[in-house]
Formats: structure tokens, C-alpha cells, sequence
């Protein structure tokens, strides 16, 4: 079992990374006239409501083997009820991943900072300095996790969305239809088989901007 410190640390990242994610679709689906959000009363910074009990187990359990991975609520959007319905809806679709951009932008400056006053070693208790660095790296590393695997183009994650909505309309139709009918399974399928086979096709982009954000490798902090 991992640390005690690790496990809050990335339990707070992961409630925050994925609760203003879905928060940032609900939101600008609002700002778009969009009624449903708020209906469902989703247009809110209780993240609590942003989840679901599926999800939550599911961030519970991972965190505990050190990984850490879960989701949230499906936020309820109608692009019909939108000003500019194709246009608002992409800018909706794509406010979760920017979310976790901007989130990992945040954790990138004060890790910055903490390196730049040599704060790990200046920190007399391990467990809070275990749960400051883990926090910190972790809030950039995940946050950029979330964002990189919702912007993949298949099942239900964001990037089918975005990918389908610069589509032509008949192209777009049958790219939805797929992605409903085998999106789901595949997915797990394709988690399932990379697990199994130990292949990871996000740890290169997400090292090369955890690099880009924070000026050096997760390795090089603390050598």
C-alpha cells in the first residue's frame, strides 16, 4: 500500500482534477444558453456534485494501489439549446481538458517556485514532505494525464466529441454512431490489453510537458 501522504495527496488532485473538469463542460454549456446544466444542478463549484459513486470507487480503490484514475459525473449538455450549437459545443467539449491544463499550469508554478527555494529540503517532517511533493509533481502529472487521455478520439472521451464536431454532417452522424455502439467496450478493451502488456502510448507526451511546464524531468527533482 502506498504511503499515507501519496494517497491524500493524489485523492485531493484527482477530486479536484476531474470535479472542475466536469464542471468547466456544465459551465460553459451554461454560458452557451444551454438550460440543462443548471436543471441538473451541475452548474456549481460543489464538486461533490460532479461525481458518481462508480467513479468514486473507482478513484478509492486505484489510489490505494498507486496509481489513481477515476471520472465523474456525465455532464448533461443539449447543443440544440445552444446559441451556436456546433461552435458551443466544441468550446463546452474542450473546457474539461483545458481545465486540467490550467490546473497542471498552477501545481507547475508553485512546484517551480518550491524547487527554486529548495522547500523539500528545507521541510523537517517527511510526511509533509512527502505529501507537498506529491501534491505538487502529482497535481502537474495527473492533471496532464486527465487532460491527454480525455483528448483521446475514441468511446466516450472528450476527443471523440471534438474529433466528430469538425466532421461533415454524414461523416460526423456515423462517427458518433461507432463511437456509442463499440466506444465503451473498446475502450476497456484497449486499457485492459495495454495494462496486461505493460504499454503506456501517453507516458511520452505527458513527460515531454511535464518537462515543457515545470523546466525538468519528475527524475531530476530530487538529484
Amino acid at each position: 500500500m502506498p504511503p499515507v501522504p501519496s494517497m491524500l495527496a493524489t485523492a485531493i488532485i484527482l477530486f479536484l482534477g476531474i470535479g472542475l473538469h466536469e464542471y468547466a463542460h456544465c459551465k460553459f454549456a451554461d454560458m452557451a444558453g444551454d438550460p440543462t446544466p443548471a436543471y441538473y444542478g451541475r452548474v456549481t463549484l460543489d464538486l461533490t456534485k460532479h461525481f458518481e459513486i462508480s467513479g468514486v470507487i473507482m478513484m478509492v480503490i486505484t489510489t490505494l494501489t498507486g496509481f489513481g484514475i477515476g471520472w465523474g459525473k456525465p455532464s448533461p449538455v443539449n447543443p440544440s439549446k445552444m446559441k451556436n450549437p456546433r461552435m458551443d459545443w466544441f468550446v463546452s467539449v474542450a473546457a474539461g481538458p483545458v481545465s486540467n491544463l490550467v490546473q497542471a499550469t498552477i501545481y507547475a508554478f508553485f512546484l517551480r517556485l518550491a524547487i527554486r527555494a529548495n522547500l523539500f529540503e528545507q521541510i523537517g517532517s517527511l510526511d509533509l514532505k512527502m505529501f507537498v511533493a506529491y501534491l505538487l509533481i502529482g497535481g502537474v502529472a495527473i492533471n496532464l494525464g486527465l487532460a491527454c487521455f480525455n483528448l483521446i478520439p475514441f468511446g466516450p472521451l472528450d476527443g471523440h466529441w471534438l474529433v466528430g464536431l469538425l466532421l461533415p454532417e454524414k461523416q460526423r452522424y456515423y462517427w458518433f454512431k461507432f463511437n456509442q455502439k463499440v466506444g465503451m467496450p473498446g475502450l476497456f478493451i484497449a486499457i485492459i490489453l495495454m495494462q496486461s502488456f505493460n504499454i503506456s502510448l501517453l507516458s511520452g507526451p505527458i513527460s515531454a510537458l511535464f518537462r515543457l511546464f515545470v523546466g525538468t524531468s519528475i527524475n531530476d527533482i530530487f538529484q
